[in-house]
């Protein structure tokens, strides 16, 4: 069996999309497992299946690298309204996830924008092992807690060179307070307008940015009192802008380009998968 692919890329955030519209979808966890694997495999941060949908230009299931699902993706989700944007010569277009209906939009100088939905705060939501206050959790250094449809939980730091995100990440990402494990950001005001950002992925380890936890670390920020509405947020990887009126939706904007497209011989049922091209 041959899957066809496209590798993209949000400012270094890294993603394959694969086209399964009038097909069946192939995609288990198994296989998202080898296609992520950076050595014998593809490597992403995120997998994006696009799917027939009846309400929505296409639906989008994601994967991690580690093989589990997730139900939101904001640099994947705006790499596939890219293609389909391009696909019907439209410059807007409803995509359907476990998040819901989501809007992109084309926007100036290859950018595009989707607004990822209201954002969740409450402890059950995100969720929390217990009821808290989740602008300051009951950790070291108070970090504030919110949902994008995944878990995010943001430290504000004085001088992000002062921590190691490798060695302090994978604690954080399993603790207990997080039934599900969480994202985690390490933010630096730099002005109410800009911010540096780095992050562990839950799931992921360490990327060049992730729009998600962008959305999240903005979001949080904006509950502290530290930012205004509309913030660029700088990662390893690139500057994406994210808008949020405190009430509505998120909305996430940034460039996209594709790096590949390529077809994967894959041994589905065996193991073996040959090399991608």
């Amino acid at each position: 069996m041959t899957l066809q692919f496209v590798k993209m890329h949000a400012h270094g955030d890294d993603f394959i999309v694969i086209d399964r519209r009038g097909q069946d979808d192939p995609i288990t966890a198994e296989i998202a497992r080898r296609l992520g694997d950076r050595h014998r495999g593809i490597g992403f941060n995120q997998l994006a299946v696009v799917l027939d949908c009846t309400d929505a230009a296409a639906r989008i299931k994601f994967w991690n690298p580690n093989g589990t699902p997730l139900d939101t993706c904001g640099s994947a989700t705006r790499g596939v309204a890219d293609m389909l944007m391009r696909e019907a010569g439209t410059a807007t277009l409803v995509l359907r996830t476990n998040r819901g209906l989501l809007t992109c939009v084309r926007e100036s100088a290859q950018r595009v924008s989707v607004d990822m939905g209201r954002p969740s705060v409450g402890w059950e939501a995100i969720p929390l092992a217990q009821a808290m206050d989740t602008e300051r959790l009951p950790l070291e250094g108070n970090p504030a807690a919110c949902s994008m449809g995944n878990p995010h939980c943001t430290f504000f730091v004085d001088d992000l060179a002062t921590v190691d995100i490798a060695a302090v990440g994978p604690s954080l990402e399993t603790h207990p307070l997080f039934p599900n494990k969480t994202n985690v950001h390490f933010v630096q005001v730099l002005d109410r307008g800009h911010i540096r950002l780095r992050i562990w992925e839950r799931g992921g380890g360490i990327p060049q940015g992730s729009g998600s936890c962008c959305c999240g670390a903005v979001v949080n920020g904006i509950r502290r009192g530290l930012l205004d509405d509309t913030v660029d947020v700088q990662c390893d990887g690139g500057t994406v802008t994210v808008h949020w009126d405190g009430r509505g939706g998120v909305v996430l904007t940034g460039a996209v380009q594709t790096v590949v497209h390529g077809t994967v011989a894959a041994a589905l049922m065996g193991g073996a998968m040959e090399s991608a091209h």
